[in-house]
Order: structure tokens, then C-alpha cells, then sequence
């Protein structure tokens, strides 16, 4: 993870990243949303779409609305639902009547603490998006690209007008993504960064952290560190095995305190994807080789 820049941050503030694309920044900085939320709003005629409106913050909803102006919100379109992406959608669709979009909502099958940001369980779109499938505008097309891994129900969406991809928290501009199960899936979360790499996207426009001008470089670097890990993983079980806990110090030099949960709940992701591709067993939370 990279250092916060320095203040002033853009909060509230609309920046216009290219002729179609405006960003404006929730004010919920935390270790685990860098600066904070990323909201997006494409369009630059009569209707509009909102993309991630983030947290319930009476503020930055009024800072969105500010920024879409006179248009009309064609779509407020989600890519996943933990609690700093979509619970302004149901107060901006109150406001604004227009329909809630994009992944579909999640029931959690687990009670067990997180380190990450918690699931919105008041989510409820009025049409899911399957893969491929577009809103459109005045001047811009949103296709919706299926992401899984992050969370099972995480998309992403391209503009096509623009060769962007607009990435929620599947390719962050400042960290890696945090895979916690049981909803969070390494596997599938591999897979979704291998599906990115046969894209031709010219620019990401993630939830958090800059925009990514070098995609396919970025994600080459993902996926060679998840392999990284996954290998580090293995070494360690192959010299002893051990509960999660053992494995952090190993792996995460330095590393904050704070993110000692979610880094354990990450090696549990590899492990369990270990588990199931036959390279790992566990006998009452202790991990080995097989």
C-alpha cells in the first residue's frame, strides 16, 4: 500500500478527468478507502449516469447532485455493495428518481467479523446487470464487465466512448484488492484479472487512488504478486505447518497493525484456493502441504 498524498484532497469537489467523466470524492478516508470513495458521473449532456455514489453522506450526495447539475441521472450504477459504494444510491434515487443499476444484491451466509468495509444490506437495484449488458445515454454506453473475486457480486464498467473502465475495487489506483472469504474467492478474483488482460481498456478509473493510465502493466504486476504470495505460501507450509496467524510476520514486513486482519484474511483466500485446486489441508486451523 502507498502513503496518503498530501492534503488538501478534492473532497466534494468535481474533477473533470476527460469530456465524459467527472470524479468527485466522498469524505470517508479510512486505512482501507485510502482518501475515501471515488464517485464518478459520465455524461456530459441531458442525462447522466452515477457510478459508485459511495457512503450515506449527506454531504457527498449533495456534492454528486452539485456536480450532475440540470441533467437527468439516467442510471446510479453500482459495482459492488460493501458500505462505502452503495448506500447513497437509495438517497440519491429518493432525490432524484432515477433507477438503481448494476450488480446484484448479496446475502452474506456469514456472521464473522471483517476488517474490510461491511456489506450494504439495504442494496436493492431495480435491474441487474448482467454480463455485457449496456446503459446507455446521451453520448456515453456503459457495458457491464463481470468481475468476481473481490466480492461475487462486483462489476465493472467500460465506457466505451472512452476506452475507460471504471473498476470499483477489483483494480485499486492505490493497493491491491482485499480478498476476504467466505464471499471474497482468490480463485475467481485470478480469473477476473486474467479477463482484464485480454481487454484493451486505455485507462481505469478505480474507487480508490489515481486513475491507471497503464492498465495491462498494472495488472501483469497483480497477478505476478498474488502468484508471489501463493508461492511464499507454499515455502512456508513446506517447512512446517502452521495456523494463519504464523504466516503474517513472514509475508508482511512492516506492516500496520491495523491491516493484520485483512492481510490473514488474505492468506486464508490463498489457502482455501490452494485447498481446492489440491495443494493444502488443514487439520483444526493448521495448514500444511499436501
Amino acid at each position: 500500500m502507498t502513503g496518503l498524498p498530501e492534503k488538501p484532497w478534492p473532497t466534494g469537489t468535481a474533477e473533470q478527468l476527460d469530456p465524459l467523466i467527472r470524479r468527485v470524492l466522498a469524505p470517508n478516508p479510512s486505512p482501507y478507502t485510502y482518501t475515501g470513495t471515488q464517485s464518478y458521473v459520465v455524461g456530459a449532456g441531458d442525462d447522466v449516469a452515477v457510478i459508485d455514489p459511495g457512503p450515506n453522506e449527506p454531504a457527498h450526495i449533495d456534492a454528486i447532485l452539485a456536480t450532475v447539475g440540470d441533467a437527468k441521472i439516467a442510471a446510479i450504477m453500482c459495482t459492488h455493495t460493501h458500505r462505502d459504494h452503495s448506500p447513497a444510491a437509495a438517497p440519491l434515487a429518493e432525490r432524484t428518481g432515477a433507477p438503481i443499476v448494476g450488480c446484484a444484491p448479496l446475502v452474506l451466509k456469514s456472521d464473522r467479523p471483517r476488517a474490510d468495509e461491511s456489506f450494504d444490506t439495504t442494496y436493492a437495484p431495480d435491474r441487474v446487470l448482467e454480463d455485457g449488458e449496456q446503459m446507455t445515454g446521451t453520448g456515453w454506453t456503459l457495458t457491464a464487465v463481470h468481475t468476481p473475486g473481490h466480492t461475487s457480486n462486483h462489476l465493472c464498467f467500460a465506457l466505451e466512448e472512452s476506452k475507460a473502465l471504471f473498476t470499483g475495487d477489483h483494480v485499486m489506483g492505490w493497493s491491491t484488492s482485499v480478498v476476504i472469504p467466505p464471499d471474497g474467492d482468490m480463485g475467481e478474483y485470478m480469473k477476473s484479472l486474467e479477463r482484464l488482460m485480454g481487454r484493451d481498456d486505455a485507462v481505469y478509473h478505480a474507487a480508490h487512488g489515481a486513475a491507471i493510465t497503464k492498465p495491462q502493466q498494472l495488472v501483469r504486476g497483480m497477478i505476478g504478486h498474488r502468484r508471489q504470495r501463493e508461492n511464499q505460501i507454499l515455502r512456508l507450509m513446506g517447512e512446517a505447518a502452521r495456523p494463519i496467524p504464523e504466516f503474517i510476520p513472514a509475508m508482511y514486513k512492516g506492516l500496520d497493525e491495523r491491516l493484520i486482519p485483512a492481510a490473514e484474511m488474505s492468506v486464508e483466500a490463498h489457502l482455501i484456493d490452494l485447498e481446492k485446486r489440491g495443494l493444502a489441508a488443514q487439520d483444526a486451523g493448521v495448514w500444511r502441504t499436501i
